[in-house]
This record gives C-alpha cells, sequence and structure tokens, in this order.
C-alpha cells in the first residue's frame, strides 16, 4: 500500500493493487504520523487485539479496549492515540472492489455510507454477533498472510460477511441526533489550522494567532480544536515539533541543539524537557538505539494538567 498526500495536505490518497486493492496488517501502538489529524479515501476496519487507546473522528471521542471494532469511513477526520499496550489489526481497502456486489446489494457498503447517522464508528461492544465479526476479521488476515491458492476471493468473502453483518445486525433502529457533532464548516477550518500548523510546525504561534486564521475567537477556537483532535493547539503544536526532532535525530548527526532551534524551541533545556516529558528518554539516548523500527511518540494527555508551554 502506498500513501501519496493531495493538494489538501491531511487528505490522504492510498493507492492499491489493482487486483488486490486491500492493506491488512497489525500495528504496535500509534506511530506519530496517525496521531495527526488526517483523512483518507480508503475505507478502514480496525480490531483492537489488546490494550486500550482512543479515537477522535470528526470531533468526537471514541475509546476503545481489547475486542472493540470500529469503522473509519473515507473523508472521516480522525487521529488516534495510545493509552496502554495497543496492538490493533488495521484493514484499509478500496471501496470499489465491491462494486460488483454493489449491483445486486447496494447497501452492501450502507455501514460507511451512513455513518454517524445509522451506524457508530465504534461498533456496540456488547452486541451479541460482535464475536461473529472478530471471527470474520480473524479470518481475512489468516488467508492474506498464508497466500493460499485463490486467497485472494476468499479475503474478499469473509469481508463481504463482515459488511453483510454489520449491515444486518449493527444498524440503528433510530437516527442519530447528536447535537455534540461539531458541524462540517467548523470541523473544515481545524482541517485548515491543523494543515497550516504542520507546514510551520516551527513558528512561535500564539493561541490568538492560530485563532485569527480561521476567524474565531481564541477561547472559541480552543474549545473546537480540542474536542476535534483530542488535545489543545499548543499540545498539538508540541507534538509536531517533537515529532520532526524525532526523525531528525534519527537521520542526522545534526547537533541535538540545532535540531531544537530548527523545531521551534527557544531553548535546549525546555526541549530536553519537553522531549523526556512526552517520549520517556533524553534525546541523546534516541542515537544510541541500534535499531530503531518507527518513531512512535505516545502521547498519554490524562498524565498532564493544564497547558503546556511552547518556548
Amino acid at each position: 500500500m502506498e500513501i501519496i498526500r493531495t493538494e489538501n495536505k491531511l487528505r490522504e490518497k492510498v493507492l492499491f493493487s489493482r487486483h488486490y486493492p486491500i492493506y491488512l496488517g497489525d500495528t504496535i501502538g500509534v506511530t506519530s504520523h496517525y496521531q495527526r489529524l488526517h483523512s483518507h479515501d480508503a475505507l478502514e476496519i480496525n480490531m483492537i487485539k489488546s490494550g486500550t487507546g482512543y479515537y477522535m473522528i470528526n470531533g468526537e471521542r471514541y475509546d476503545f479496549k481489547e475486542g472493540d471494532i470500529l469503522l473509519i469511513n473515507s473523508n472521516d477526520l480522525h487521529c488516534a492515540y495510545e493509552t496502554d499496550n495497543l496492538v490493533m489489526q488495521v484493514i484499509t481497502f478500496d471501496p470499489s472492489w465491491f462494486i460488483g456486489s454493489l449491483r445486486c446489494d447496494p447497501d452492501i457498503l450502507c455501514p460507511f455510507k451512513e455513518m454517524g447517522v445509522y451506524f457508530n464508528n465504534l461498533l456496540d461492544r456488547n452486541h451479541p454477533k460482535i464475536e461473529s465479526l472478530r471471527s470474520l476479521l480473524l479470518l481475512v488476515q489468516e488467508e492474506h498472510e498464508a497466500e493460499r491458492r485463490s486467497y485472494t476471493s476468499i479475503v474478499y468473502a469473509h469481508l463481504l460477511q463482515f459488511l453483510v453483518y454489520v449491515n444486518r445486525f449493527f444498524r440503528l433502529n433510530n437516527p442519530k441526533t447528536n447535537k455534540s457533532t461539531i458541524p462540517a464548516p467548523q470541523l473544515e477550518k481545524m482541517r485548515i489550522v491543523t494543515e497550516i500548523m504542520e507546514i510551520r510546525f516551527a513558528y512561535p504561534w500564539t493561541l490568538e494567532e492560530l485563532a485569527a486564521l480561521i476567524y474565531l475567537s481564541p477561547s472559541r477556537f480552543s474549545d473546537i480544536f480540542r474536542r476535534t483532535v483530542g488535545m489543545s493547539p499548543l499540545m498539538y503544536l508540541i507534538h509536531l515539533r517533537l515529532e520532526n526532532a524525532y526523525t531528525l535525530l534519527e537521520s542526522s548527526d545534526r547537533k541535538i541543539v540545532d535540531i531544537s532551534m530548527d523545531c521551534g524551541f527557544r531553548s535546549l533545556s525546555n526541549f530536553n524537557r519537553l522531549f523526556k516529558r512526552h517520549i520517556g528518554t533524553e534525546p541523546r539516548n534516541i542515537r544510541s538505539k541500534a535499531n530503531t523500527s518507527c518513531s512512535k511518540i505516545v502521547l498519554v494527555i490524562e498524565r498532564l494538567s493544564g497547558e503546556i508551554e511552547v518556548e
């Protein structure tokens, strides 16, 4: 699977194989990339194999634990965070794979098309049919990894059955009328701000300057941003700076003080303090690792109180 950014920096286009348009694998924790607010044109299914965490999806928070199943629609603005020893099965697929089935069953993709109205992103963990869904997802993964003869057809068949079961058993009897959901225009404003922050992460932003980008008061902007992303704007800025610093520490031999300045930290002592607080080790220890698999930054927001200074 290949992911490319479109002109909208938060909107990802997923490139699949034409004959087998699916990606499937387990993730350990949540890499820094997926802690950023983003959306993509593919459909996604997540099953939590162990641990806990939460998703922010279109301004709603969904806490998940072992056994939970989540559906993420194309264009859903979302980001994920780990809180404890998370292992998650991730299935991403091209909806056009099911064009043939749509001819005889036009409702097959309703769990995604009617998401937020007749379906929830987090499926009911107490539903009697949830175990059947878990079993189907494990069968999909077993076939995908074994690659036995005609495995692509069996993966398709199991995934098709999964969608049928969700559509049949998990559809809400009454449409949702959740007044706390953030309106689409406000989500778009948050998308614009986070995109600017990603591009200009080293700039010494103030809350007032960020709010002014989308013509909101600082208090209103801060409230909507926190509800959309799951953290304050200044905390998100720290996240972006630490992620870029982590990458530079891994991939270059530049001085740590130069990296800290280029990533927007005004002093080395402040950089060292924030780095250790959020990542759990000192910057110099990143380079001492012989084999680093990924730039994983786990931000456990619940451990922190109040706003964090960005200096």
